[in-house]
């Protein structure tokens, strides 16, 4: 019942050819894969994706924080989408 509050794993992961580690708690990672799945990339490519995006803002957040926002906006917009269809 608790899972999600399962403190964060850190996983090696490739950006642009450099290897770095990246924390974030299970669900994160869990909903990272459903993500990469859903869009046909590795996981490694998506989060790089989200990387790029992520370094084009005027006051980047880390990347463990851009992916966690990323994915809030990329569930949010699923649920918006499936109540507006829904209507």
């Amino acid at each position: 019942m608790t899972e999600y509050l399962a403190g964060p794993v850190k996983h090696s992961v490739t950006i642009a050819g450099h290897q770095t580690s990246l924390s974030l708690e299970p669900l994160f990672w869990e909903a990272l894969r459903e993500e990469a799945a859903r869009k046909s990339l590795p996981v490694n490519a998506l989060i790089a994706q989200i990387d790029l995006e992520r370094i084009g803002v005027e006051q980047p957040p880390n990347l463990a924080s851009a992916i966690r926002l990323w994915l809030f906006q990329q569930r949010t917009n699923m649920f918006i989408d499936t109540h507006s269809q829904n209507s």
